[in-house]
């Protein structure tokens, strides 16, 4: 980093540095300790412990938070990593809503603002999301300079040659070259840029559903269709980035256009089959007229609306299909369902787990994301957090 002098390793200065890390990563780890209990976890002697604490302490990296009884004698000082040593920004930018939430490097949210996407332009969503990150960062009596990291979640891939986002036909303007350096301008510097499906499946493995899977994906459902991929704690990506647009998936009575230099389409054939606005579509072609969001058809199927259920079930098979198409290439141990389609698992999962056995022998479990709409926020926050916690060591130790 620009202005920071890391001492050479094996140096006594670098020795100190590398206690200290050890004994701050095990407060974080461990939650409050003692000095015995910092040294025996980490297996330093008590003396070099007592001078890490004291340089943590000095840096505003760890603090004390109390003390314990050990028995018999005095009780011994409780230390804990400061969670006010930096914050963490966190965005989810989506069709309907914008999410904003700062968390300190506890994890604990300390200001949240959400608020509907009216922008109907790129520049007009760019503005809405700089005004409402600078808003949230006020209520929580924060500055900017207190901002370590900044995550932004967005559907799409970010394209770093362009600057913009590539397969986000439903943010209009997202496709702009220079996007990204107008949003980086508007929220911050140092901004980390990720899917909003794969901070969904983050979310969901730190925090939710997931929690212990080693392989998994996370399918969300809403406006569009999408799916993070997590093998061993890590997010798949792909080689461009694009792993997990299962959208594009091919699907349907579809043939290719005899025309070779047309372009590709913005919506892919499963998007345009599974996501939330074909179960309207569905649901008046079957002759439920009224029909007018996804929401109140599955409102009128619970009511028992024999028409809802029937669109329900279709697109149960839907999802059955994109989950097979899923299994047969990735074998995952589980599918979270996610996005605003996940509020009705419970009518979805009896006809897909049937439609699922009729297509393939390769059946994980599915379950709900547990996370909810607060799904892309955690996953951001706990990216920040990862990246925060190394920024601030060799801001304050170094």
């Amino acid at each position: 980093m620009v202005g920071v002098e890391t001492p050479p390793v094996g140096t006594p200065a670098g020795m100190r540095k590398i206690n200290q890390r050890a004994v701050l990563d095990l407060l974080r780890r461990n939650g409050p300790s003692t000095r015995p209990q910092v040294a025996k976890e980490t297996g330093l002697s008590k003396p070099t412990v007592s001078q890490a604490l004291l340089a943590l302490e000095a840096a505003g990296l760890a603090r004390a938070t109390g003390h314990t009884s050990t028995g018999t004698g005095r009780s011994a000082v409780l230390y804990e990593a400061d969670p006010t040593a930096g914050y963490v920004l966190g965005i989810d930018i989506g069709r309907e809503h914008i999410r904003v939430a700062v968390a300190d490097l506890g994890g604990t949210v300390v200001a949240r603002r959400d608020e509907r996407n009216s922008a109907r332009s790129g520049v007009a969503l760019v503005a809405a999301v700089g005004r409402l990150a600078e808003e949230t960062v006020q209520v929580a009596g924060l500055r900017q300079d207190d901002i370590v990291c900044r995550v932004l979640g967005s559907p799409g891939v970010a394209d770093p040659h362009r600057r913009c986002f590539r397969h986000a036909p439903n943010l209009p303007g997202w496709g702009k070259a220079g996007l990204l350096t107008e949003l980086e301008a508007a929220v911050g510097p140092d901004l980390v840029i990720e899917n909003d499906a794969n901070l969904t499946a983050v979310g969901e493995w730190e925090q939710g559903a997931a929690r212990g899977v080693d392989v998994f994906a996370a399918i969300t459902v809403g406006t569009g269709v999408g799916m993070g991929l997590m093998v061993h704690g890590e997010v798949f990506r792909g080689a461009t980035g694009a792993a997990g647009e299962i959208g594009y998936l091919p699907y349907g009575q579809m043939r290719a256009n005899d025309d070779a230099t047309a372009e590709p389409p913005a919506r892919g054939h499963l998007e345009e089959a599974t996501a939330a606005q074909s179960v309207v579509r569905g649901a008046r072609e079957l002759g439920l007229g009224t029909a007018k969001s996804a929401r109140e058809v599955f409102r009128l199927a619970r009511e028992g609306d024999e028409l809802a259920q029937r669109a329900v079930e279709a697109e149960a098979d839907r999802l059955a299909y994109t989950v097979a198409s899923i299994a047969a290439v990735i074998d995952p141990e589980l599918v979270v369902l996610s996005g605003g389609m996940s509020t009705n698992a419970d009518l979805l999962r009896e006809p897909m787990d049937r439609a699922l056995h009729t297509f393939t022998p390769l059946v994980p479990t599915i379950v709900q994301g547990e996370l909810g709409d607060d799904a892309v926020v955690a996953g951001a926050i706990s990216v920040g957090l990862r990246a925060a916690e190394d920024i601030v060591f060799e801001r304050r130790a170094g």
